[in-house]
Order: C-alpha cells, then sequence, then structure tokens
C-alpha cells in the first residue's frame, strides 16, 4: 500500500489542497485520508506539488531518436522513454507506409501490448495516419505510400487493398485510422472501419463542409490534429475544421505546443468544444527530446530538430518536438485554461474517446495511473498500477 500525501489532488471538477491518495493494489482506494495513514502503509511526499491522472497520447511517432517504423524494438523503445514526460500510455503513430511495414509494427505493438516492460508506458493499439489521405494535404507524408482503398496491385507496388487487408488482419491492434473522406472510395470505407472497431479520424484532408459532415454521419468521431493539414474556417466555407468544431461528437486531437496551432486558435478550438471534447496530443518524433540541430528519422525520411518542431530537409513541417508534460503546461500558461482543465484534455479526454474505464481520473476504484508535478509542472514522478516507474533525478 503507498500514500501520495500532502499534494494538491487534480480531480475532475476541482483541486482538493493538501489531500492524499491511497494505493492498493494499483488501484486508488482512498482520496484524502481524514482517517490517517493506514498501518504500513509506504509513504510518498507529495507537498508542494501537483497529483494528475497519467497522461494518455493517442498521437506520438516516436521519442528521443526512436520512431515508430524503426523496425525491431522500436515501440518498446518508445514505451520505455515517455513516463518520464508523465506519458502513462499511448498509441504508437505511423505514417503512410508498406504493408510489410505496417505488419512489422503492428506486431510489435502486439507484444509490447500484452507484456509491458516493466518502466514503460502502457501500449496502446496504433494511430494509423494511413495511407488513405489527399496528397495536397500530405505534410511530411510520403506521397508514393498514399493509395485510395480500391487501389489494385501495381507492378513492383503495393496496392490500397492490401494496407486494408493489414489491417483487418490485426484488427485489435488497430485503434485510429486517419483518412481523408474525400479521397475515391474513402466514405464507403468508414463503416467498415467503425464496426470492425477502430476510430474513424479525419485528416490530412482538402475535404469541404458538407464532404466533413457526410464522414462524420458514416461515422467518423476523430479530427487529427486540428486545424493542421486541413481545409481552413472562412466566414462563407467553413472547411473540414468548420465541421470539426460544429460537430460536438467529434472530438478533437490539438497539437499543444503554441507554434502548430496558434494559441489564440487554440483557446477558440477549447471555447467552441469544450475540454470534454478537445485532447491534448504532441505529435511528436524521434526529435522529441532532442536538442536542436539534431538530425534523425520519421518513418524513415530524415528530419532535422529546430528550436519548434521537426522539419523534413526542404523545410516542411514534419511534426513536432512537444512532449506532454509541456503540453500541459502550455494548456495552463498559454491558453489559459485550468489546471483541472489541463488534466482533462490531456488524460479524461482521451481516456474517454479510446474507451478505456477507470482510467483518465483520479477517483476511487480507478487504475492508479498518475502523474506527479511540481509547482512548475515539470514530472518528478510517474506511476503505472500505483508503482513508482519514474523519479526525477
Amino acid at each position: 500500500m503507498i500514500v501520495l500525501a500532502g499534494g494538491d489532488i487534480v480531480l475532475p471538477d476541482r483541486i482538493l489542497s493538501n489531500g492524499s491518495l491511497v494505493i492498493d493494489q494499483g488501484r486508488i482506494a482512498a482520496i484524502d485520508m481524514a482517517r490517517g495513514t493506514p498501518a504500513g502503509a509506504s509513504i510518498v511526499n507529495a507537498q508542494e506539488s501537483y497529483v494528475v491522472p497519467g497522461f494518455i497520447d493517442v498521437h506520438v511517432h516516436g521519442i528521443e531518436g526512436h520512431d515508430a517504423l524503426d523496425g525491431a524494438g522500436a515501440i518498446a523503445a518508445i514505451a520505455s522513454r515517455l513516463p518520464r514526460y508523465g506519458v502513462t500510455a499511448f498509441c504508437p503513430t505511423t505514417v503512410a507506409c508498406g504493408p510489410s511495414e505496417l505488419a512489422a509494427a503492428l506486431a510489435q505493438i502486439a507484444d509490447t501490448r500484452v507484456s509491458r516492460a516493466r518502466g514503460a508506458a502502457r501500449v496502446l493499439p496504433a494511430h494509423l495516419e494511413s495511407n488513405f489521405i489527399n496528397p495536397e494535404y500530405k505534410g511530411a507524408q510520403p506521397v508514393a505510400c498514399l493509395r485510395e482503398p480500391s487501389d489494385e496491385r501495381r507492378d513492383g507496388d503495393f496496392s490500397g487493398r492490401e494496407i486494408l487487408r493489414v489491417i483487418e488482419s490485426r484488427a485489435a491492434d488497430v485503434g485510429i485510422v486517419t483518412v481523408a473522406p474525400e479521397v475515391e472510395g474513402v466514405l464507403d470505407l468508414i463503416p467498415p472501419l467503425v464496426r470492425a472497431g477502430h476510430r474513424v479520424s479525419l485528416g490530412h484532408s482538402g475535404a469541404d463542409f458538407d464532404q466533413a459532415a457526410a464522414a462524420i454521419d458514416a461515422g467518423a468521431r476523430h479530427a487529427t490534429h486540428l486545424f493542421n493539414r486541413m481545409t481552413p474556417i472562412t466566414h462563407r466555407a467553413p472547411g473540414l475544421a468548420g465541421a470539426v468544431l460544429s460537430h460536438q461528437e467529434v472530438k478533437a486531437e490539438l497539437i499543444c505546443d503554441g507554434f502548430h496551432v496558434h494559441p489564440a486558435m487554440s483557446r477558440l478550438a477549447i471555447a467552441a468544444k469544450g475540454v470534454d471534447n478537445v485532447m491534448a496530443i504532441t505529435d511528436g518524433t524521434a526529435g522529441a527530446g532532442l536538442p536542436p540541430g539534431t538530425m534523425t528519422r520519421l518513418g524513415g525520411r530524415a528530419i532535422r530538430v529546430s528550436d519548434q518542431a521537426a522539419l523534413l530537409e526542404d523545410g516542411t513541417l514534419a511534426g513536432s518536438t512537444l512532449t506532454m508534460d509541456r503540453a500541459f503546461r502550455n494548456i495552463v500558461t498559454l491558453f489559459h485554461a485550468s489546471i483541472t482543465e489541463a488534466a482533462v484534455m490531456c488524460s479524461t479526454t482521451p481516456a474517454r474517446a479510446l474507451g478505456l474505464t477507470r482510467f483518465g481520473v483520479i477517483a476511487e476504484g480507478h487504475v492508479a495511473d498518475l502523474v506527479v508535478l511540481d509547482r512548475a509542472f515539470r514530472v518528478t514522478s510517474t506511476f503505472i498500477d500505483g508503482e513508482e516507474i519514474y523519479r526525477a533525478g
């Protein structure tokens, strides 16, 4: 039994100052020990700290020189490094790739989901920033890997159907699939993906408002990095971004670095949808956690770490170098949200989007995946299943 004592406990609707959490057998057994400390409990001093639910990043390609498509050991390496940034669970995210690379990554995800290594974050089903996106909105996605769902095999190449067969064969290991609804055949693809248990996300898309609304009617319930690589809002053409903001059934990802999306637009998105429908993501690459000037990879393509993001060699924006602890801090300091709202965006909303019951909230009976932050929102400890798996210093 462990007691986190004397911290500010960030609950779903308030902060409990100078409170305590009792953790027993991996669960939160009690909050605010008015009856005193249980006999034999191990005490962790959380004074002058915030205790928040563990961060869940549904869109992260890599960290500290490791990319999800690097091959053997890549997913495990990412999982081992994320807890120092407060991440207790994540969706390994792939850029568009060939069927063999996708199958290999999903096989790794299956292995690491079943047997979590000690000290590693929980590995959730993948987020496929998939082959079925609009080439004109590809960003750093490799155009040579983009397909239509009904594509037939080409000489020496692969088809869209082959990608779908990999997804079908590894259905349990695929959580989110990003698609562009205006691409030929994609609108018809959405219902079967939803029936198979996948969360369909709209992104890397030139869809207009009506096309986006049709995709939402077909079952899409997620938006990939809101505002980035999608049709923008204008007063007569709301575009994909406008459709996402005006449909409350859609939960939106938001890259919370203050660079991919201006803080004012982030505040507007949060005001429009509420924190229950906006989740913080990093879109982090292998460049996250590395110094500016470092060269690394995104899906096999060279990227350079800048002081604000990751870039392809031609200067194209290629994901972020953000980490979830900094996202939490930015939500409070740049977006002017409350600490409670930051916890919802970083933990509660992604947990609910993914159907993770008893995760993402500090409440009795819930899983004890927790992060302790100092007053500057730096991670001092990370707990998974009530076990301290990271301690700063």
